[in-house]
């Protein structure tokens, strides 16, 4: 399984930089940039297929970040989500040594890119070294320094290390801080479809753990957690010793040097098989593992509510939404519904306070805002808008918010132990929550 190429383009679609396409013709390039400007002109305004066919025997998985297009070209029986995780992997690799990604910055940096690239993926197609405190050993990161004394032609500044010195793949030799210290960030995505009746169709909460370590030597940590016996589909950053969580559903590694995922997994309450419980209750039932004993009745509920009435006329319709915020409070909500083709503008409208409105006429979007949403609180949105024709609006209302220091899974870092080496570090922790609601209308 392999990568036939990589393209990069701007916002132009122009190509910026390329890898080397051996085993296929001098025109493949070209006939993948066609296919994706083509099939962009098609879709406008909707959005182009994440898989693009370019012929009988080749396919273009693309991905967009910060004004730029990266095209990768696969043929034969090639997973495409082989190339979707190489192109998300590479973005983050840009990322880390750019802090943002542009076609100007690329531009400017086009020999440490193209040298990433080298680096990352092989003549045969086949991802090579990924991890970036691998990458920069062999890659120098841009400075401003390396710059000038290049453009006078005076070289580099200084030699790279040793590629590899260090016996740890993912972690570099002899690193050294003044003041030792590690975060972890809790962030956890639920997404949810509920009904016309207000019941929850469907829900889940995804969540991953994030880290910034800035550890001096080869620390060795533990990290034991509150609450992770209903964490299922748990995936793990290379440094986790899989026994230990097995174990007792500990976290025992040797962590990078940065910002690195730890782990990723799936909240999934009541994952286990039920028993009767006399002392929860008559008929309640109770989750077990091991000695762990859960509620059926703590399961994720909805942060929030909705109650919505739409009336369709012939030349126009009737909307009226109310949101309840029910037990958190939240922020950066956004609440987004499709009016149909050929809607016009709103009027008569009337929203409650701290609320913002607008209607996106390329896509014929109604964009209801509120920057903060307190608890037990109750929002309301009405108006009216017309069509030349009877409208066939959206049957579905999309919410997008934050719930910021807080976890549906309260999942809480409870200790971390640290061998190895002689000093205490500072652990810092935090949660987020961020949520995607479908509601039918």
């Amino acid at each position: 399984m392999a990568i036939d190429g990589l393209i990069i383009l701007d916002n132009f679609n122009r190509p910026i930089i390329q890898t080397s396409f051996q085993s296929t013709s001098p025109a493949t390039p070209l006939l993948h940039i066609d296919a994706w400007t083509t099939a962009l002109a098609k879709a406008d305004p909707s959005p182009v297929d994440p898989v693009l066919h370019v012929d009988a025997h080749s396919a273009c998985c693309h991905l967009q970040s910060g004004g730029i297009t990266f095209l990768a070209v696969v043929s034969g029986d090639v997973d495409p989500l082989f190339a979707f995780a190489f192109l998300r992997t590479f973005i983050d690799i840009l990322q880390e040594y750019f802090d943002a990604v542009s076609p100007a910055i690329l531009r400017d940096n086009f020999d440490v890119v193209y040298q990433l690239l080298e680096e990352t993926l092989d003549s045969s197609g086949h991802p090579l070294t990924t991890s970036p405190n691998a990458l920069r050993d062999i890659v120098l990161p841009p400075s401003l320094l390396n710059k000038l004394l290049t453009g006078v032609g005076a070289g580099v500044a200084h030699q790279t290390p040793n590629p590899f010195a260090s016996p740890i793949p993912w972690r570099k030799s002899a690193v050294r801080y003044n003041s030792n210290e590690i975060y972890f960030d809790i962030i956890e995505d639920l997404r949810a479809i509920v009904g016309r009746n207000g019941v929850p169709l469907s829900i889940n909460v995804y969540g991953k753990v994030d880290a910034n370590s800035r550890l001096s030597g080869t620390p060795d940590l533990l990290l034991s957690f509150t609450n992770p016996q209903n964490l299922v589909d748990c995936s793990f950053h290379p440094c986790v010793r899989l026994p230990r969580w097995k174990k007792d559903n500990s976290l025992s590694f040797v962590p990078p040097d940065g910002k690195f995922t730890l782990m990723e997994y799936r909240y999934a309450p009541g994952s286990f098989p039920l028993i009767q419980d006399a002392s929860a209750g008559k008929g309640a039932m109770v989750t077990t593992k091991g000695s762990m004993t859960t509620s059926m009745t703590n399961k994720v509920q909805v942060p929030v509510g909705l109650k919505s009435v739409v009336e369709i006329g012939e030349n126009g319709a009737i909307l009226n939404f109310t949101l309840i915020a029910q037990t958190r409070s939240l922020e950066d909500l956004t609440a987004e519904f499709y009016l149909g083709k050929g809607a016009g503008g709103m009027s008569g409208v009337v929203v409650s306070p701290g609320g913002r409105w607008e209607v996106v006429n390329g896509v014929s979007t109604l964009k209801w805002t509120m920057q903060s949403v307190q608890a037990q609180s109750t929002h309301t949105f009405r108006g009216t808008f017309g069509a030349s024709t009877t409208p066939r609006p959206s049957r579905s209302l999309h919410l997008h918010f934050t719930i910021p220091q807080s976890t549906f899974s309260s999942l809480k870092v409870d200790q971390l132990r640290l061998a190895g080496e002689g000093y205490k570090p500072y652990k810092g922790v935090r949660g987020r929550c961020v949520g995607e609601v479908e509601f039918r209308v």
